[in-house]
């Protein structure tokens, strides 16, 4: 069974939201994974962008998360998200 991206909750969501708020569009990687756990997605953006993403004192990044967490309980599914360290330039 083949799932695509936007039918897994609080992917389009995640999309949305950090398209809007990075200014490196073509460095976002969101990479979605379904296990017995629940939904991970797996975020990266790029190295100027990483401060955006986790925002003052982390609130931007725990808001996304809280709302993620919401997203999933209407849908009975437990939505996790993970941020990757920035891939450094060589």
């Amino acid at each position: 069974m083949t799932t695509a991206t936007t039918d897994i909750p609080g992917y389009a969501f995640l999309r949305f939201v950090l398209d809007s708020l990075i200014e490196d569009h073509d460095l976002l990687v969101i990479e979605p994974s379904i296990d017995d756990l629940g939904i991970l997605l797996t975020v990266q953006v790029s190295e100027r962008d990483m401060g955006k993403l986790i925002g003052k004192s982390g609130q931007t990044v725990q808001a996304l998360r809280t709302l993620l967490r919401i997203i999933g309980g209407n849908t009975s599914q437990r939505i996790n998200m993970k941020i990757l360290e920035p891939q450094k330039a060589a």
